[in-house]
């Protein structure tokens, strides 16, 4: 009897001990899954987090210097797009002066001035083609000015193009091209003088470029200026300005209020 009890103490021990091994090796699984879970979950959500943006801030002065050469407004009187655009390929690397564009590329169109008292005045509108010419007339706006510059630079069989650029606002030229060194020609007023309507005339030249109808009647600003956006600081903005023949300083402020005066018109060549 004594035997057959310590058999059977022997056999409930043992079976202790197996369920004891077989509980322990059932926690170590569990422990082991929910590790490689956590990890699995960590890393998908590693991978599906959007990553880190790194912005660039805008430097709180900046001034484009490479090629700028500032071109005195003499010879071509009422030239100062032509100006403006001669400095603006030049800083890009192009050889010209100001006589190439003039004599070559614009659209240019007369103002014929009614010769008797009360008599019409006929001519283009600006925004299809050049009122006079650099020499003596008017002057002309973006789009038919882009059209020039672009005949000329496809004679030069460049891979840059001329933009016309409506109605964007004066931050977004100088945060889009200035400030990463693309000059900008913007249309305002010399000296950012006032503008007033000086003259009208019957509009008889139009192209598709046109903001009127053969017809209607067109006025020109006095004191229209086109002038080279090469850098800004916390005040005020910089200016190729041929003519000034220097660098020009305004004030934000005042060129805002001049640049949408004249309709927000700029130049872009990239």
């Amino acid at each position: 009897m004594s035997f057959n009890r310590k058999k059977r103490q022997l056999i409930i021990l043992s079976v202790l001990f197996a369920i004891i091994l077989l509980l322990i090796m059932i926690c170590i699984i569990i422990s082991f899954n929910k590790c490689s879970s956590d990890s699995a979950d960590t890393a998908d959500t590693a991978a599906s987090s959007e990553p880190v943006v790194q912005t660039t801030t805008m430097p709180e002065k900046y001034i484009i210097d490479e090629n700028v050469k500032v071109i005195k407004q003499d010879d071509l009187k009422a030239g100062c797009e032509t100006y403006a655009c001669t400095m603006l390929l030049n800083m890009l690397g192009f050889d010209l002066d100001e006589h190439t564009i003039a004599d070559n590329y614009l659209n240019c169109q007369f103002v014929y001035m009614g010769e008797e008292e009360g008599g019409e005045n006929y001519g283009p509108d600006l925004y299809s083609a050049f009122a006079g010419t650099a020499y003596g007339g008017w002057g002309v706006y973006a789009p038919s000015m882009a059209k020039s510059m672009n005949n000329y630079l496809k004679d030069r069989k460049s891979n840059l193009k001329a933009y016309n650029m409506e109605n964007v606002p004066l931050e977004d030229l100088i945060d889009e091209y200035v400030s990463k060194g693309v000059p900008v020609m913007v249309w305002a007023t010399t000296d950012m003088d006032e503008p007033y309507v000086f003259t009208t005339w019957i509009v008889n030249y139009v192209d598709e470029n046109a903001r009127t109808k053969l017809g209607d009647t067109f006025s020109w600003y006095m004191h229209e200026h086109c002038l080279v956006l090469i850098g800004y600081d916390s005040d005020s903005y910089y200016f190729a300005d041929s003519t000034a023949g220097k660098i020009s300083v305004f004030k934000k402020d005042l060129v805002k209020k001049r640049y949408e005066q004249m309709g927000q018109q700029s130049i872009v060549v990239k």
